[in-house]
């Protein structure tokens, strides 16, 4: 059965939330991967986008995401700072591009830039679109206006990034100072000016296995192009330091099932690939055709290198096909 809806798939049909989804959690675990194995293969080749993050600003976030490590509700004795220089976010740039990496994005915390420190966002995303040769410009700014994304596209940004983080249902109990409609409205937004989108979620936040695949299907009725799956990084000081971390089965049985309801979309492992004893290499070869490389926001990955020498070793290619 599932090497049919792997071929429908493939053909053009697509799975829709009044569908009968229980294959997608009944299904033995390696024959799932095998037809999402199918599905990547076809839509997305031996080709894994990898993108790099800074952390352009750090802490003193006034939301109260239970997860966030840069809540200024929670005590994580994270370096908080203002904007970082323009010199050095085009340092961290130039290396990045230099070391092969296809994105690089700054991200920085708070609801969203006040007016200084947007304004400093956009002189240097100028000076970076002067500066890189190949590098595409990513930015995740929080919640923004139909203005402020022109402007971002303007000034040489290509993809903007704003996740959901899990499902409607859910949300409400991992965030209350704004709403799921509030981070639509932006996503919508950023396709109405012409950036793309990435958006995705985090996994292990005490969520149902329903509420994942709700998320998926919200992507995919927004046709998102880049969905980052992180797996919850439980940092001490935050409401959520106590969960328990998810087994290596379900973060891979998680990714196969972004890649039957995306099946065109980058799949990107995020956040927590170290929790998985091949950093990974299942899932990259079993439905995640993107990743973030290099440190995260506040938490560690894995280095460019080392994912390069991964890909390699898995016969994948972060270069265009």
């Amino acid at each position: 059965m599932i090497n049919e809806i792997a071929e429908k798939i493939i053909s053009g049909e697509r799975l829709t939330p009044s569908d009968d989804t229980k294959f997608l959690l009944e299904t033995p675990l390696e024959k799932l991967q095998a037809g999402a194995q199918k599905i990547q293969k076809h839509f997305r080749g031996n080709h894994v986008d990898l993108c790099t993050i800074i952390n352009g600003k750090s802490g003193r976030c006034s939301e109260n995401c239970k997860y966030c490590a840069q809540s200024a509700r929670h005590k994580t004795g994270i370096d908080e700072y203002d904007f970082l220089p323009t010199e050095k976010i085009l340092s961290v740039a130039l290396a990045n591009e230099a070391a092969g990496v296809n994105r690089f994005s700054i991200v920085t915390s708070g609801r969203a830039l006040d007016k200084k420190n947007f304004e400093r966002a956009i002189e240097t995303y100028k000076i970076l679109r002067s500066e890189l040769k190949s590098l595409e410009l990513c930015a995740s700014h929080g919640i923004l206006s139909l203005e402020q994304l022109k402007r971002l596209k303007n000034a040489g940004v290509k993809r903007y990034h704003h996740n959901l983080e899990t499902s409607r249902r859910f949300f409400s109990e991992i965030c209350t100072s704004h709403t799921y409609d509030e981070r639509i409205r932006t996503i919508k937004f950023a396709q109405e000016v012409g950036l793309e989108v990435c958006s995705g979620g985090i996994i292990g936040m005490g969520e149902t296995w329903q509420d994942r695949i709700d998320l998926a299907f919200e992507l995919a009725d927004l046709k998102i192009k880049s969905i980052p799956i992180n797996i919850l990084t439980a940092i001490k000081g935050t409401a959520l330091e106590n969960m328990p971390r998810l087994s290596s089965e379900e973060i891979l049985r998680t990714v196969a099932i972004f890649r039957y309801i995306n099946p065109e979309a980058d799949v990107r492992f995020a956040a927590g690939r170290k929790f998985l004893a091949d950093n990974g290499a299942s899932a990259l070869l079993h439905g995640a055709s993107a990743a973030i490389t290099g440190n995260m926001l506040t938490t560690s990955n894995n280095n460019i290198q080392a994912d390069l020498k991964l890909l390699k070793e898995l016969a994948l290619t972060n270069k265009p096909l």
